[in-house]
């Protein structure tokens, strides 16, 4: 009988509906019960399983994992970004592929929101500082009024634009390839063309793009040399966006006043790491799409997505 495998650890929580339609259509289910994402040797185990389709999170499904299933014929991410999927290799393979678009946009977007009020006011090391018996004080700054720059005008992007709105921030969106115009005009969001320019004017810089051989390390030396000393850096994307060599210098010099992740080079990262040790530096464990309602609606989706996948096959 052919098999789904499912990959995402937190796919668990909200498992038992998907399973059923998984089920009812004739496929056995195998599950990641390690608690930890696979590696490429762990996936390649499965060579002789008859694995017809995946159910991804960050696995990473190469090329090599790829050549070594042969009856993979779709794969379906469990979420949007899908650059641990090799999709050259997938399309030359005739596998289908698709994501869970719309499941977690309004999640990404609120931990970004509410990455910009810890870094404003510093919230976890004073409630910290109070948890010890301590009672200081660190001044913080308001958002009202502070200049926001959102890379990336795709879905998640316009849900933090139109919040940040709401906090009567302004913003100002940089993607080449965005066109809404009416979008703009209904919120009254900027738009730039020179991203090298309005890094410059950022008070508060918000990452929210795929990561791409053109978008690699968009964040470097010579940008954060340009931005504000003051400015803020947030990162719900992906942690390759950013090199982290130069955030680390921009940081412990002062080019940049303090930034904010919930994405890595290395996830975890290595003990000891020295970019995660500073103390304007914050670090979440990829939670931006862990949330009740996120979790259900991409695994519902993403096995919805599947099965149909499978059926154009057949």
């Amino acid at each position: 009988m052919p098999k789904i495998l499912i990959t995402p650890k937190s796919f668990q929580k909200y498992k038992e509906r998907p399973i059923e339609m998984l089920t009812a259509m004739g496929y056995d289910v195998i599950e990641n019960n390690t608690g930890k994402t696979f590696t490429e040797e762990q996936l390649l185990s499965f060579e002789n399983q008859d694995i017809a389709g995946i159910i991804v999170g960050v696995d990473p499904l190469t090329e090599n994992v790829l050549k070594n299933l042969p009856n993979l014929k779709a794969i379906s991410k469990y979420g949007v970004g899908m650059d641990n999927i090799d999709l050259d290799a997938a399309a030359s393979l005739g596998i289908k592929v698709d994501n869970a678009r719309d499941t977690n946009n309004i999640s990404v977007c609120e931990l970004a929101i509410a990455l910009m009020f810890e870094c404003a006011r510093k919230l976890s090391s004073t409630i910290k500082g109070v948890k010890d018996f301590g009672w200081n004080r660190s001044i913080g700054i308001e958002l009202t009024g502070k200049h926001l720059v959102i890379v990336g005008g795709g879905k998640i992007g316009k849900e933090v634009a139109k919040r940040a709105k709401g906090l009567a921030m302004e913003v100002t969106i940089y993607d080449p390839y965005m066109q809404d115009e009416q979008f703009l005009q209904e919120y009254q969001i900027g738009y730039a063309t020179d991203f090298a320019e309005i890094i410059q004017q950022a008070d508060i810089v918000s990452l929210h793009l795929p990561a791409t051989p053109e978008t690699k390390h968009l964040m470097n030396a010579t940008i954060f040399e340009k931005m504000k000393p003051s400015a803020i850096l947030i990162n719900t994307a992906r942690g390759e966006l950013v090199d982290e060599q130069a955030l680390l210098n921009a940081l412990v010099q002062g080019e940049i006043a303090v930034a904010a992740q919930d994405v890595y080079s290395v996830e975890p990262p290595e003990v000891g790491d020295a970019l995660v040790q500073l103390n304007n530096f914050i670090l979440t464990p990829h939670i931006g799409a862990y949330t009740e309602e996120a979790v259900e609606r991409m695994a519902i989706v993403s096995t919805q997505n599947i099965l149909n996948l499978l059926n154009e096959q057949e």
